[in-house]
């Protein structure tokens, strides 16, 4: 079954950079939203095979393909702690 590499890339880079943000809220909605405006902005990234797999893990080594991943988790943690879609307490 395809798979959305990008997914694991996101998951496996977006705690270390929440790491460098301060007073955010990290509740399960406004991370997920997170993670999902982040896809919604990366290129998917589908993989069906060992093959595939082996070649979209070669992509993470790849200095500007992390920039540019990187680059989109921020935007989206700036959008979604600006714009939450729940009240806080």
């Amino acid at each position: 079954m395809p798979k959305n590499y990008m997914e694991n890339i996101v998951d496996h880079l977006l705690p270390s950079i929440l790491e460098n943000f301060e007073n955010i809220c990290l509740c399960k909605q406004c991370l997920e939203d997170i993670k999902a405006f982040s896809l919604n902005h990366l290129p998917p990234l589908y993989v069906s095979t060992s093959q595939g797999y082996s070649y979209a893990k070669s992509n993470e080594l790849d200095r500007q393909f992390k920039i540019n991943v990187t680059q989109k988790i921020v935007e989206a943690i700036e959008i979604v702690q600006n714009n939450k879609r729940h009240d806080m307490k």
